[in-house]
């Protein structure tokens, strides 16, 4: 599914600059950092460039789930359109929390910081606002975890591909 998004995004926003593409990749939900890594390497755009430009990108959306999902969450539930849906998905987003509910920082970090699908920083901003963790605790854990996420995934993107071509 991810492959799908990034192909849609590079043809969609095909002629704008690769790195705008690149930050705006990261700036989705689902393919976050990890599509924007994905795509730079495919770009071959340089990893000291594609580092900054997806972190940022992942990191832009951030403060505005963190301060205001709550709210949009308890607006849309007031709609017979939207209610069921979000109902839905903050249980299915909670039920992924265990690990966060547990260790707060360290599960959030790793929640966050972790490429697995359903993990990342849009799910674990809006995970930290259902289960009411602190904004001083889940701003620094998003943001290392977001981190965290950026190392496995230029060892995946960058280093992996560079080794196997100097076979």
């Amino acid at each position: 599914m991810s492959d799908a998004l990034i192909n849609w995004f590079t043809t969609t926003l095909d002629g704008l600059p690769k790195e705008l593409i690149c930050f705006i990749i990261s700036m989705v939900p689902i393919l976050e950092l990890r599509g924007g890594l994905v795509a730079a390497a495919l770009f071959n755009i340089p990893i000291v460039q594609a580092i900054p430009i997806c972190v940022i990108g992942n990191i832009v959306p951030i403060p505005f789930i963190l301060l205001f999902i709550n709210k949009i969450f308890a607006w849309l539930k007031t709609t017979k359109k939207f209610g069921g849906f979000i109902t839905r998905f903050e249980q299915k987003t909670l039920a992924k929390g265990d690990t966060v509910r547990k260790y707060e920082f360290w599960g959030l970090l790793i929640f966050v910081g972790i490429p697995l699908p359903g993990t990342g920083a849009w799910t674990g901003a809006l995970l930290a606002c259902l289960l009411e963790v602190k904004m001083k605790k889940a701003v620094p854990a998003i943001f290392f975890g977001i981190l965290l996420a950026t190392a496995i995934m230029c060892i995946i993107t960058y280093l992996i591909p560079w080794i196997i071509a100097a076979l």
